[in-house]
């Protein structure tokens, strides 16, 4: 009962129970959903009337985004992994292209990371991050036994590093950042020597501190994120309107929907900026049972790769999970004026149809290696 079969790609035939699915992360994905879905709605339907003078304008068009990113997570749940794994060299040299062609597109906010087509703005560097994903699991799995020599990290290393310049050429730090953060974790957990992941630190420290010397207005934001008082009507204002916003919600909040920043107050309040307005409106508790919700998501995450039924289905798992619980600490980080602003958008819960696509995408491997376990 409950038992279904699906043909990998040498012929045979894989095994599946449905009881293995694993409901509890599958419900936290969809209570998530849901309520980013609510937020969004609040946090947008000011500027949506103002814009588009219609209240649900975002909401809608993020409602179809979500069901469709659901039929894609579901459809990779039950899909055979296996079967794309001959095809992972031609997807990287694809993004590695397709990252590049973004280059030449149009700006759209005085930057390049988009592809205008007739439905969206496709943003590369959200597949980009699925592939990176696919790409540094195959390789571990394959290299397992070698990870250790140095040799056998040079080849990883170069790929990630043509991806996250190319993003960072856009310009976008924030999602490079979150990428090599998950690259030295995960390269770490592989078993790659520590000696051997200093060396890429060092490297993209000074690259770092190079771009923020090279492009003025890096130098002039982290100087708002040490004092963000000193510029309020300018680069500081969205800093401080965004701890004002959290600040004001206090223990219980001002109730759904009842947020004031969100009414012109605070610049890119259904986007990037959503946490605020979320904290705004459910106050401490209601930002406390977020982040227990990602905790419990990544906790959760770890226990199904620890008992995925190969490694590279486990690698998967971890690496999908922790991409997207660093990209929502480093969200919240910013709203909250811990880290330096940055055009990062809070997984689950902000406005884009390719941020949410790529989220599902990520989650579907979480939900393929539970379905995939080893028996104990």
């Amino acid at each position: 009962m409950g038992k279904f079969s699906l043909k990998n790609s040498i012929g045979t035939t894989e095994k599946l129970n449905i009881r293995d699915f694993d409901y509890p992360i599958f419900s936290i994905i969809i209570f998530l959903s849901v309520l980013g879905l609510f937020f969004l709605y609040s946090a947008s339907s000011s500027y949506a009337y103002l814009s588009k003078n219609d209240l649900g304008y975002y909401f809608k068009k993020q409602v179809i985004w979500f069901f469709l990113s659901m039929v894609v997570m579901l459809g990779i749940s039950f899909a055979n992994l296996t079967r794309i794994r001959n095809y992972i060299p031609f997807l990287v040299i694809g993004i590695i292209i397709l990252l590049a062609i973004t280059l030449f597109m149009p700006k759209i906010q005085n930057a390049r990371r988009w592809i205008p087509l007739k439905i969206m703005n496709l943003q590369t560097s959200e597949i980009a991050k699925v592939v990176f994903i696919l790409y540094l699991s195959d390789y571990i799995d394959k290299n397992f036994s070698k990870i250790k020599q140095i040799n056998y990290i040079l080849k990883p290393i170069l790929i990630t590093s043509i991806i996250l310049v190319l993003i960072a050429i856009e310009p976008d730090l924030g999602t490079p950042a979150i990428m090599f953060s998950v690259f030295i974790i995960v390269m770490f957990v592989g078993g790659t020597r520590d000696i051997y992941l200093i060396t890429p630190l060092i490297l993209a420290a000074i690259l770092g501190i190079i771009e923020i010397k090279k492009h003025p207005y890096r130098l002039e934001r982290l100087k708002v994120f040490l004092s963000p008082d000193i510029d309020p009507i300018g680069r500081g204002f969205q800093p401080l309107q965004s701890m004002i916003a959290i600040g004001s919600g206090w223990w219980f909040g001002r109730g759904p929907g009842n947020s004031i920043m969100k009414l012109s107050y605070l610049p890119q309040s259904h986007t990037d900026f959503i946490f605020p307005i979320v904290a705004e409106e459910t106050g401490f508790l209601g930002v406390l049972i977020i982040l227990i919700l990602f905790y419990s998501f990544f906790k959760r995450t770890i226990k199904i790769s620890m008992r995925a039924k190969n490694m590279f289905l486990s690698f998967l798992s971890f690496s999908s999970g922790l991409m997207i619980v660093i990209q929502a600490f480093f969200n919240i980080a910013m709203t909250g004026g811990m880290v330096p602003t940055k055009g990062l958008p809070l997984p689950f819960f902000s406005y884009g149809g390719s941020s949410i696509i790529s989220t599902m995408i990520l989650c579907g491997f979480i939900l393929n290696a539970s379905l995939r376990r080893k028996r104990l």
